[in-house]
């Protein structure tokens, strides 16, 4: 329920320019290189460094808590007080900068080192936008993050992305890419790229992990 929640409210934010139907117009999305198809909506992609806004809680339960965070700092609760725009192109107040959001919204929840959960979400930010250029959160829950380049296993699914679907899709994620080259080297996360009125088989959802190729 809580990752149906806050997929829900950053993908209504994030397409808000979408149509009717759910089909995406004019957002920015990662970019990425298939480098290995493995089939049935499963490929293993090389995504090149990247930047990101993060909101990092304690507990399991704080989507809805993080996303807040993260769409005060687009709207401006940031050094500057730059509004983010999440579509493109959008024009901001008067004497803002003229900025975009790509997609997907990434959330899920980790755990510190000690085993206490954590709830992660991230934006990223467009490709225009280095850590020194991005508006910085005034936030000290939230942090801007430069993530290496690195090749992820991803496999899409449609429908709304409750929690229990998300869980599901992780555990077949794993189990296909057991008869595969393909190692995990990290947690999967989910991915989410649709409005909440967007039709169920519409829907663009992606849970994904880091991988690495066996004798590599």
């Amino acid at each position: 329920m809580i990752l149906r929640l806050a997929a829900t409210m950053a993908a209504s934010a994030v397409l808000a320019g979408c149509s009717v139907v759910g089909v995406r117009s004019g957002t920015e999305t990662l970019e990425y290189e298939v480098v290995a198809d493995l089939g049935e909506d499963l490929e293993v992609r090389e995504y090149p460094a990247r930047l990101a806004a993060e909101a990092r809680l304690p507990g399991r339960d704080k989507s809805s808590e993080a996303f807040g965070l993260l769409f005060d700092y687009i709207k401006g609760a940031n050094e500057g007080n730059q509004e983010v725009a999440m579509t493109t192109p959008v024009q901001s107040d008067a004497g803002a900068q003229k900025i975009a959001m790509t997609t997907p919204v990434q959330t899920d929840t980790a755990e510190t080192d000690d085993g206490r959960p954590v709830t992660v979400m991230r934006f990223f930010l467009p490709r225009k936008y280095t850590a020194e250029t991005a508006p910085v959160p005034t936030d000290d829950r939230l942090s801007l993050i430069q993530l290496g380049p690195e090749q992820v296993a991803v496999l899409r699914f449609s429908g709304f992305g409750f929690e229990s679907s998300v869980r599901e899709e992780k555990r077949r994620l794993m189990e296909r890419l057991r008869a595969t080259v393909w190692q995990p080297a990290g947690p999967a996360t989910a991915l989410f790229y649709d409005p909440p009125w967007t039709l169920p088989f519409f829907r663009r959802n992606e849970v994904a992990v880091p991988v690495t190729r066996a004798g590599s």
